[in-house]
C-alpha cells in the first residue's frame, strides 16, 4: 500500500549545483539536505521544505522536460509568487484548475515547477 510520496527527483546538467542551490535555497526558501557520501559523489543536490523533498540528480545529456513537473502546494500563494518575482524568477499564472490558484515557474536549468493553493484549505 502506498502511503506518501517520499521525494520527487528532477534532472540537471553536470556542474549546475551552485545555480540550483541559489534557486531552491535562496529563491524558494528550501533547506539543502546532506546527501549520503556515495550519492554525493555523483553530483546533484537535495532540498526540503517541511515534508516536501526535491532531489536534483545529474544527467549527462540533460534536457528539461517541457510538460512533466512536480505540483507543490503552498500557503499564501500571492506572497509566495511575489517572493519568487522579487528574487528574479518568472511567475506565470494559470487559472485553468478549478478550485485552485496556481502558477508555474522554472528553475535555472529549465525544470518546470507548479505551485498551487486550493481555494478551500481543507481540500
Amino acid at each position: 500500500m502506498l502511503t506518501a510520496v517520499d521525494h520527487v527527483q528532477l534532472a540537471a546538467p553536470p556542474g549546475s549545483e551552485d545555480e540550483l542551490r541559489a534557486y531552491y535555497r535562496d529563491v524558494l526558501g528550501m533547506t539543502e539536505l546532506s546527501k549520503p557520501p556515495v550519492l554525493a559523489a555523483r553530483g546533484g543536490c537535495w532540498f526540503a521544505a517541511g515534508p516536501v523533498q526535491l532531489h536534483l540528480g545529474v544527467e549527462e545529456d540533460f534536457r528539461p522536460a517541457r510538460k512533466a513537473h512536480p505540483g507543490l502546494r503552498v500557503t499564501g500563494i500571492e506572497a509566495y509568487a511575489s517572493r519568487l518575482r522579487e528574487r528574479g524568477a518568472e511567475v506565470v499564472w494559470d487559472d485553468n484548475l478549478p478550485g485552485h490558484r496556481r502558477f508555474y515557474s522554472q528553475d535555472p536549468v529549465g525544470n518546470r515547477l507548479e505551485f498551487l493553493e486550493p481555494h478551500d484549505p481543507q481540500a
